[in-house]
This record gives C-alpha cells, sequence and structure tokens, in this order.
C-alpha cells in the first residue's frame, strides 16, 4: 500500500506575519476570506467523494435487485430465455467501459522487469478515469482563486496553507480505505483490493499536496532570510519541527511503497509502512494541535478511523480463537510445493464462498499476518457423553468450524511454512496459528444460469467454494443455475493432491452429474500417460485452455445469465477478461474477477 498522505512542515514566517491557517499574508479580512476558500474546498472534496459513494450505492442497489429478481424468476425456468440476451447498449457498456482496461487486455498481468523487480499493474479503464478526475480535481483546488501576480510571499502563503488543508482533508479517505474492516466494501459492493488501488493513489496525491505545502513555506522564507535562516525556523519553532517531521516520513512511505520495493521485500515493507504512518500521523497532530488549527478535528477522525480498523481486528481474533480450547492448526505439506492448512476454530463461523481470512503463525512470522482465500469449511457438532443440548448456547459451545487454506510455497512467510512442514515427520506439522476474519464473500453465483469458474494454479481455492455452494444449490432447487463448468489450469497432475480430499466430496454430491463439468488442462505434463480422463464430467488435457472457445461452446446453449469467474495469476485474468468482452453481443454475460494486489 502507498503511504498516507501529510501535512508538512508549513507555518508563520519568522515575524508571524503570515498565518499559517489562513491566507498568511496582508490583513485579517484577506486572511479570513483565505480561510473560507480553504473551508469551501475542503467541503467539496468531501462532496464529490459523496456523490460517487452515492452514485456507487445505487448501482450496487439495482445490481442486488436485478440479481435477486433473476434468481427469484428463474428457480422453475430451465431455459431462462429472457436473461440470455442483453440490449446491444448494454453490450457496448460492459465491452468498452465496465469491464476494459484501459487499453489492450493488459489489466491483472503485472509488469516484471526481471523476476526480482515487479512494478505493479494497470487499473480498469473506469478506475482509471475516477484517478484520473480525482487527480485532476486536487490539481484544481490547490492552484484556483490564487492571484499569482503578487509578491511571492504572498503567493506562497496561499499556496502553502490550501495545499497543506486539502492533504489533510484527504486523509480521512486514505486512512478509511486502507483499513480491513472499511464499511464501504460490503456497503458498496467493492473488492479491498480496488480499495487497496485508491488507497495507493490517494496516498500519492497527498503526498505530493504537503510535498507542496513544505516547500511553499521553505522557499517563502528563505526568499527573505536564506536557506539556512529557513530551516533554522523550521526546527527551532515546535509545530513547524513536527509538520517537517511528518514530511520526511510521508515522503519515505511514498518512496518505500513503490512496487519495485513492495513487492522484492514485501514482509520488512508491511512493518517499516505502519511505523512510518504512525509517526506521520504523530507529526501531523502535533503540527495542528500546537497551533490549534481548524483543520484538526480531519486528523482525529484519521486517529479514530484507525483505532476503530485496530480494535475490530482485535475483537474478531478474540472472538473467532479464544475460548473452547481455542484453534487448532494442522498443516500439511503437499506435492507442488503447497501447503494445506487445516485450522480447527474455538467457535463457529457461518463460511460463505469467495471469504477470505488473515492467519498470524508466531512459530512462523512473529506478529505479521497474511491473507488466504478459504479453500473448505467443514461444521461438526461434538457432544460428550449423553449429555444433550438444552438451549442454543449449549448447541454453539459444541459446534465446530474447519477450515481450510492451500497455500503456495513462495519466498518469506509462505516459503518459512513450507520447508518447516517438509522437515516434518509424514510432512505434517502442529502449530498455533489465530484466524482473522471472515471478510467480504457476499458474492454468490446463484442468479447465473450459467456459470463457468476459470482457475489458474492455487486461484482454485476461490473456486472450490463456489462449485461446492453451486452444486448443492441446484439439487435443492435454490438457485437459478442449470449449468456449473470448473476450468483449472495446473502444471502438472501432482497439482490435484492439493484439493483432493474435497472434490472426491463434492463429486459424490447429490445431482452433481446434471449440473458440474470439470475441464483440467495440464500446461507442463512429462507425458501423455499422465493425461486421462475420468469420466466424460471430468476431462483433461494437456496444454492451456482456448478461452475463446471455451465460451463459445457454452454460449451455444446458454441457459439464463452467463456469469464468468476467474482467480489465477494476472495473464490468465486478463485473459478470460478480453474473451468475455469479445463475446458480449453474442449474449449476457456478467465477469467477476478475484484478485489481491499489494
Amino acid at each position: 500500500m502507498a503511504g498516507p498522505p501529510a501535512t508538512g512542515g508549513a507555518g508563520a514566517s519568522t515575524n508571524g506575519t503570515a498565518g499559517a491557517q489562513g491566507g498568511g499574508h496582508g490583513s485579517g479580512t484577506d486572511s479570513t476570506e483565505a480561510d473560507v476558500v480553504n473551508k469551501m474546498l475542503s467541503d467539496y472534496l468531501f462532496i464529490v467523494l459523496g456523490i460517487l459513494s452515492a452514485g456507487l450505492l445505487v448501482w450496487r442497489f439495482c445490481t442486488v435487485l436485478v440479481r435477486y429478481v433473476r434468481t427469484v424468476t428463474s428457480l422453475n425456468n430451465d431455459t431462462q430465455k429472457y436473461f440470455a440476451m442483453q440490449s446491444g447498449k448494454v453490450s457496448w457498456f460492459k465491452k468498452n467501459i465496465q469491464y476494459s482496461p484501459i487499453f489492450g487486455k493488459r489489466h491483472n498481468r503485472e509488469f516484471q522487469l526481471s523476476s526480482a523487480i515487479n512494478v505493479g499493474t494497470l487499473p480498469t479503464r473506469l478506475q482509471f478515469v475516477f484517478l484520473l478526475g480525482y487527480f485532476a480535481t486536487n490539481i484544481a483546488f490547490c492552484v484556483i482563486t490564487i492571484d499569482y501576480s503578487g509578491p511571492l510571499t504572498q503567493v506562497a502563503a496561499l499556496v502553502r496553507n490550501r495545499t497543506g488543508v486539502l492533504s489533510v482533508v484527504n486523509m480521512v479517505p486514505l486512512f478509511l480505505m486502507a483499513g480491513r474492516n472499511n464499511p464501504l466494501i460490503k456497503l458498496l459492493g467493492m473488492s479491498f483490493d480496488t480499495f487497496n488501488l485508491l488507497h495507493r493513489w490517494l496516498g500519492r496525491i497527498v503526498i505530493l499536496e504537503a510535498l507542496a505545502h513544505t516547500l511553499a513555506f521553505l522557499i517563502s522564507n528563505a526568499s527573505r532570510n536564506g536557506w539556512d535562516g529557513a530551516f533554522q525556523t523550521t526546527f527551532r519553532v515546535p509545530y513547524m519541527m513536527w509538520g517537517f517531521i511528518a514530511t520526511c516520513a510521508f515522503l519515505a512511505l511514498g518512496i518505500q511503497a513503490a512496487s519495485i520495493f513492495r513487492h522484492a521485500f514485501y514482509e520488512t515493507f508491511k512493518v517499516v509502512h505502519i511505523l512510518l504512518a504512525a509517526l506521520s500521523v504523530a507529526g501531523v497532530y502535533y503540527h495542528l494541535d500546537l497551533k490549534q488549527l481548524p483543520q484538526l478535528p480531519y486528523i482525529k477522525a484519521v486517529i479514530a478511523l484507525w483505532i476503530f480498523d485496530r480494535a475490530a481486528r482485535f475483537i474478531r481474533i478474540s472472538y473467532h480463537n479464544i475460548g473452547s480450547g481455542g484453534t487448532k492448526t494442522l498443516v500439511e505439506a503437499l506435492p507442488g510445493g503447497a501447503c494445506r492448512v487445516t485450522v480447527t476454530m474455538a467457535r463457529p463461523w457461518d463460511f460463505k464462498p469467495g471469504q477470505h481470512a488473515y492467519l498470524y503463525m508466531p512459530s512462523i512470522s512473529l506478529w505479521q499476518s497474511h491473507p488466504f482465500t478459504v479453500a473448505w469449511s467443514e461444521e461438526s457438532d461434538k457432544m460428550e457423553g449423553d449429555r444433550l443440548p438444552m438451549d442454543r448456547h449449549d448447541v454453539l459451545a459444541k459446534r465446530k468450524t474447519t477450515f481450510s487454506f492451500v497455500i503456495r510455497s513462495r519466498t518469506g512467510f509462505t516459503g518459512t511454512l513450507y520447508n518447516k512442514a517438509s522437515a516434518c515427520v509424514d510432512g505434517r506439522m502442529v502449530t498455533r496459528c489465530l484466524v482473522e476474519g471472515p471478510y467480504t464473500g457476499g458474492h454468490t453465483m446463484h442468479s447465473y444460469g450459467t456459470v463457468m469458474l476459470f482457475a489458474g494454479g492455487v486461484g482454485i481455492t476461490q473456486a472450490v467454494p463456489h462449485v461446492r455452494d453451486l452444486v448443492a444449490a441446484y439439487s435443492n432447487g435454490t438457485a437459478a443455475v442449470r449449468k456449473c463448468v470448473l476450468v483449472w489450469v495446473i502444471q502438472t497432475p501432482e497439482h490435484l493432491e492439493w484439493i483432493r480430499p474435497w472434490m472426491t466430496e463434492i463429486l459424490a454430491m447429490d445431482k452433481r452429474r446434471e449440473v458440474l463439468r470439470i475441464l483440467l488442462f495440464v500446461s507442463r505434463p512429462r507425458s501423455t500417460k499422465e493425461i486421462h480422463s475420468p469420466s466424460a464430467t471430468v476431462q483433461m488435457f494437456p496444454g492451456r485452455p482456448n478461452i475463446d472457445t471455451l465460451l463459445g461452446i457454452e454460449m451455444e446453449n446458454q441457459v439464463g445469465t452467463l456469469g464468468v469467474s476467474v482467480c489465477g495469476p494476472g495473464a490468465l485474468s486478463d485473459e478470460v477478461r478480453r474473451a468475455v468482452r469479445n463475446k458480449q453481443y453474442g449474449g449476457n454475460i456478467e465477469f467477476v474477477e478475484e484478485a489481491f494486489s499489494w
């Protein structure tokens, strides 16, 4: 994540003629007018964000309503022809705006200069338009109503105060978007990955505003007292010194949060990022508090958001992991460089497909947590002796929830975990693990008559819960789904071991053959003997899938709306996205991408 915003080391001049919170020059009337303009622009920023949120909320409501109506009206309709087609205008919107990358087909595939140098991904076209618009809005707000024909000290004071105010104001949405417990994630139906992207770019915006804030003061002061005098004033006046410290911390945050450093040293990045963020917030707080500037409530709101998120994390961890003997964790080393982590929770957890959780393993990575998709869940009731539960509390006390994760070995935490498990007898290790969650997982595939789930490698952990959920819903008659196709791309057949026990259970489910087909593509088979199809509904092929062909086959006999989901490497996600966009005029297709960029 990119660094939070800042207000820099701004302040009054040495003789006190430039007020730090107003126009900073001239008469009290001029200063008051500047104060009013800065306050108005601050309010306008919140209004802009509020209008965008309201628009997204309306979109969210309409989307949920359409999916609900589609589900209810399709329960006893095996053709669902009404929902199989869509208007040309809707097809154009999906192809060119909703699902479109900025250009070409590249979105989730990372730009890698080498195996160690990663410069990140590109936003979608909609995300780019929002980011560009918000960036332009901030630039405009920083420069409008300022008379640049006046003396340097007057212009610098106005620029200094304007950029400082906007920087602090932007800290509120910045810290809101950084939180795992951001209420807007569920309210607006946006993923944490999208808010993470917005967080990074908001951080860059406010860092630039903080830098402009500080430079405006230094340049103005240096024009009268020289650079030595400007820096002496900065370090001699306490509130200026704290502002300068905050600016330095923000600049350090911006540098260390760059994609190259973030990807190369992620675990170190997280620790340093938190420490620098805390230092910058403290610097901004004292910078505003010592001078009693009117922007102080904004930084208090930032601190409140941070405390809320940390408190919510602590409550989640405590509730789900403490009591009834605590959590019990088994780590199994699997073929293909992966681990299966099975956690028996202390308290029950109502699982939904698509949820993820953060795992804390002190024996592996001290107090750090790492996010993983929940691949499987099971419920069991453990009764002691002949005693029957007498009330709801007794039932919940005996109910146990078990979660499983498949974790691919890379570097850092995942590599250490796999190596420790492999070194144990039979590749099985019992350890201590705390689970923080659940997060997201509200999107189901129940409203689609036809569902295609694409997964690459360990991305199968996102697809398996949806497969089980859809087969069960079809059997119970509680979903619109009539056809479900799982396409899994793996490097070698040994990767099948990652989910073998769960897939065995799915294949034994009632009415599974009527609704589910599984297509396995092995990209690097050692020999043709490894490629064999167990049945007509579970088939294996060498090489990589042709996404366009697979989509075309399903669309020839499409039932209802076709829902396409993908989770896996960026190249696979981009290829599925491209194919979905190209097929928009052939039927009603909706696209869901599950990704977690960092």
